[in-house]
């Protein structure tokens, strides 16, 4: 039943561009036993969102244990996927993972700081029009529900897409339109103080400039806050009364450990010494403290709170070190990148690699190409299709210097690959001119921060390694923020390390050329940031990418001119589609032959193209000139050398090409007359033969004759 329902009007009304399509929030006694619940519609396409508090606490842990879930479910588009022996969904598709990261991002840094109780987030697609994205619904939803539960949480907030179509901008804009524009941004956002602060972004581009980005920041603010406002009323008439926040650390465990530390910590921190990874003193006093208080106060465990404490306190020192003194944890201005430098080719059998170095942070990058056979297949709710790119990201345990279980790609890998696959995307090759399946593994071998960046960076040196013709090198940066909350006063920090990562305001990672943005990501623990921060943290994107764009080319300058010599051969050619069926044969006979006498691998599309790959070279002219033979039109005029395949009373049937025959009639071997064909030929016989006519039914009229046959005596 549902309740109450609140619409939300985005966009210009009389704009014909399709999105002036209203948000509908409804709620409802479905899911009476959550915290906050909500229905988010637009269009035909419809979300159940839904946040549940635990009403216990995990003083224990140095993270807010949040989790958001993003689930498809194929009945939402009418469809029934999967194997014949499972038909129900399983694991999410890295869609859904990257949508549910996406929401996490936005919604996380809203709530209080200290919040140690559990927290989950679900958004289910319960209706898909194959118009509308799901993923800006999930996530008004998603506030919507917090802001009406009784979970502590700073919002409302607003998300909105804006892209860019031949200059005009369109909000929460189709699939149909996102296609067909040069930049796609999602934006959340929350209003302080009248203004409207951006905390969430994602983004792709087709080397977009930065003013770009903030006109487009600029044009979506008025959407922005009509979400937020239209979610502001709806709390005041249905909003819950909000739980008491209890801190993490209790008042006198707080007072007692900052008796016990008096200024130990603030020195361990303060005169660490210069470098990366040198914050070792404040774990050896955190382990001090924990012994200190489990001693003081046996089976209390007072001393599980300790781990809230240091991370906050350890916060609030590097930010101010920062801040007054621009002091970072590695010695670094907040200006400078640490060391850079990379590496081409290390790898001997491999189609491509490369390795980028950035400080402590070194990632390896492998590039395998293959043929259109290796694309990967997708299957899912909003997705079913082919993909020729792949990028993945590797991140071991022992990049960090730590131990843990290997068990196949996290949440936080699949979205570090896929933010490096949006970045080099633009500048690959159409598949007519590069039909290669192209797929990069990245391996990070030593993080200290900013992976996904030198990840970008290696794998566009694996690219140019391998000889892909990308139209430019891409290049990527992470600018971080250290803000005093309580001054206000913040510097922005170009290349975080990973203190810097874990203990500040801010990672917005920015890639693209020197022509322009091709991806921007954004995530950040305060409430929100301002224009001048945006556009500060743009520009220090941009000066390091050109740095780090000249390091990459001093390395490589341009892909190079060849591919590896272990690398596949792919030749591809377009036939007529009703020769479709020639080239394939009865039951794939002829297709099979071809494959197994020639070793390649043959695809074949609707359209007639098709692509020949294989490892020797050889192989795959002679599949080439075999499925040429088979597909060509035969004219008249054409003199062929044929062979002689069946004899009749009438004449002969002679084949001309591969699987193409035509008939030579009695009265066209000789100039006199023959009683028999088998006079002057036999089965087998290799004969000049010219082509007559072809009639309407593809029926080959040919003459031995006129082609200058002579038996032989």
């Amino acid at each position: 039943m549902i309740k109450d329902t609140f619409e939300i009007k985005v966009g210009d009304p009389s704009n014909s561009s399709g999105q002036a399509k209203p948000i509908t929030i409804k709620t409802s006694n479905w899911a009476e036993q959550a915290s906050g619940s909500c229905l988010v519609q637009c269009g035909e396409t419809e979300v159940l969102v839904t946040a549940v508090l635990s009403p216990f606490s995990r003083p224990d842990i140095d993270y807010f244990p949040l989790t958001v879930e993003y689930d498809e479910r194929f009945y939402a588009a009418g469809k029934i996927f999967g194997s014949r022996f499972m038909k129900r969904e399983s694991r999410p598709t890295d869609e859904a993972v990257l949508t549910a990261r996406m929401i996490d991002r936005a919604i996380r840094p809203l709530f209080p700081k200290d919040f140690k109780k559990e927290v989950q987030v679900i958004v289910t697609c319960l209706s898909w029009d194959g118009e509308q994205d799901p993923d800006i619904l999930g996530m008004i939803g998603a506030s919507f529900a917090l802001a009406t539960s009784n979970i502590p949480w700073n919002g409302p907030l607003g998300a909105i897409r804006v892209t860019r179509n031949n200059g005009k901008w369109i909000f929460n804009s189709n699939y149909a339109q996102r296609k067909e524009c040069d930049m796609d941004l999602t934006l959340s956002a929350i209003e302080r103080d009248g203004d409207i602060l951006v905390n969430m972004i994602e983004m792709g581009a087709k080397e977009i400039v930065e003013k770009d980005v903030m006109e487009a920041y600029e044009v979506a603010k008025n959407e922005l806050k009509k979400i937020i406002d239209a979610q502001i009323q709806a709390v005041k008439k249905i909003g819950k009364e909000k739980d008491v926040f209890e801190p993490a650390v209790e008042l006198g465990v707080s007072t007692e450990i900052k008796e016990w530390l008096g200024d130990k910590l603030e020195k361990a921190v303060t005169n660490a010494p210069k470098g990366e990874k040198n914050l070792g003193a404040t774990e050896i006093l955190k382990q001090e403290l924990v012994k200190y208080l489990a001693e003081k106060y046996p089976g209390e465990g007072k001393e599980k709170q300790v781990l809230s404490f240091f991370e906050k306190e350890i916060e609030r020192i590097i930010i101010k070190n920062i801040v007054e003194k621009d002091h970072r944890p590695d010695g670094r201005k907040s200006t400078e990148i640490r060391p850079l430098s990379c590496e081409v080719a290390v790898l001997p059998r491999v189609h491509g690699s490369g390795v980028f170095y950035r400080g402590l942070t070194r990632v390896l990058s492998i590039l395998t190409l293959g043929g259109p056979g290796d694309q990967q297949i997708l299957e899912g709710m909003e997705i079913v299709g082919k993909k020729r790119f792949l990028h993945h990201y590797n991140f071991p345990p022992f990049s960090s210097g730590e131990t843990a279980p290997m068990r196949g790609p996290k949440r936080r890998e699949i979205g570090h690959g896929a933010l490096a696959e949006k970045a080099l995307l633009p500048v690959l090759p159409d598949v007519e001119k590069f039909p290669y399946t192209i797929r990069i593994v990245s391996e990070v071998v030593s993080s200290n921060g900013s992976t996904s960046m030198a990840s970008t960076c290696a794998a566009c040196i694996a690219l140019m390694d391998a000889g892909v013709p990308i139209k430019e090198p891409v290049a990527g940066i992470s600018v971080g923020l250290a803000k005093d909350e309580e001054s206000g006063k913040y510097k922005v920090l170009t290349d975080i390390q990973g203190p810097e990562d874990h203990y500040g305001d801010m990672d917005f990672k920015v890639a693209g050329t020197k022509n322009g943005i091709t991806a921007i990501q954004m995530d950040i623990k305060i409430d929100g940031i301002d224009k001048k921060i945006m556009e500060e943290a743009l520009t220090r994107a941009k000066d390091a990418r050109l740095k780090i764009l000249d390091i990459i080319k001093k390395e490589i300058a341009e892909p190079r001119k060849s591919l590896s010599p272990y690398a596949p051969k792919i030749i591809t050619l377009t036939i007529n589609p009703a020769k479709i069926g020639e080239v394939i044969g009865p039951k794939g006979s002829v297709i099979n032959k071809i494959i197994a006498e020639c070793r390649v691998t043959i695809d074949v599309e609707d359209t007639g193209l098709i692509s020949i790959t294989g490892t020797d070279e050889a192989g795959v002219e002679k599949a080439v000139n075999w499925i040429k033979g088979i597909t060509r039109e035969v004219k008249a005029g054409e003199i062929f050398q044929g062979k002689v395949i069946k004899i009749m009373d009438f004449g002969a049937f002679v084949e001309v090409l591969p699987g193409t025959d035509g008939l030579v009639h009695i009265s066209k071997f000789v100039a006199s007359h023959i009683k028999s064909v088998s006079e002057v030929v036999k089965e087998g016989d290799i004969i000049p033969v010219k082509v007559m006519s072809v009639d309407d039914l593809g029926r080959i009229n040919l003459s031995a004759l006129d082609a200058g046959f002579k038996p032989k005596k």
